[in-house]
């Protein structure tokens, strides 16, 4: 469990942090990059659900991210070890496949779609497309992380948590729309006022 007795540490003042491994890293580390951005993904969500007025089940699903997101920080801040001391936190295939049924469960009642969606609606609505975009940039960041650090290896990344930061932007995808009702939805027109083609 951790301890949080005393918030500012100085530790960091000399613009070097400290990995789950407890191995000193710049802070401008990739991996550091890729945990921060998902930590905000996380405080995005937090807010959306903050904002009221999302469906009770999608805020359920939303409580067990938010949790599982500070799962995903902590494994990409902990470089693989082949042989470790003790078992690691890591995200696991089990997460993913939630979030799979997640979105299974939530595209049931959604009808269709025949183009993209302009980000948008009720304020809980807009903010989950805002945290389905940090979720992107968190997941390219890690990507970036494991082309540096390489995958699945020693001193790697775990690919199961880039996968569900993957899987977690779908489904903020389509808790947007469950949240802002489908009837109001304000979709795409590729070049909008443009003439069209005539070949």
């Amino acid at each position: 469990m951790v301890t949080l007795s005393k918030i500012y540490t100085r530790t960091g003042d000399a613009g070097t942090t400290r990995l789950s491994d407890n191995s000193e890293v710049r802070k401008t580390d990739l991996r550091v990059e890729a945990y921060g951005h998902v930590d905000e993904a996380n405080s995005a969500v937090g807010l959306a659900v903050a904002l009221g007025g999302l469906p009770e089940r999608v805020v359920e699903m939303l409580a067990l991210v938010r949790n599982e997101l500070f799962d995903v920080g902590a494994d990409i801040s902990n470089p693989l070890d082949p042989d470790p001391k003790w078992p690691p936190l890591r995200i696991e295939q089990s997460s993913i496949d939630r979030l799979e049924a997640y979105c299974d469960e939530l595209q049931e009642d959604l009808p269709v779609l025949r183009s993209f969606i302009l980000p948008g609606g009720n304020p809980a609505g807009a903010q989950l497309h805002v945290a389905r975009t940090i979720a992107r940039r968190a997941e390219r960041a890690a990507w970036r992380c494991a082309e540096e650090h390489g995958m699945d290896g020693d001193g790697g990344v775990n690919s199961l948590a880039i996968m569900y930061l993957n899987r977690l932007s779908d489904l903020l995808f389509i808790m947007s729309r469950a949240a802002n009702g489908t009837e109001h939805e304000v979709l795409w027109v590729p070049g909008t006022d443009r003439e069209k083609p005539t070949r």
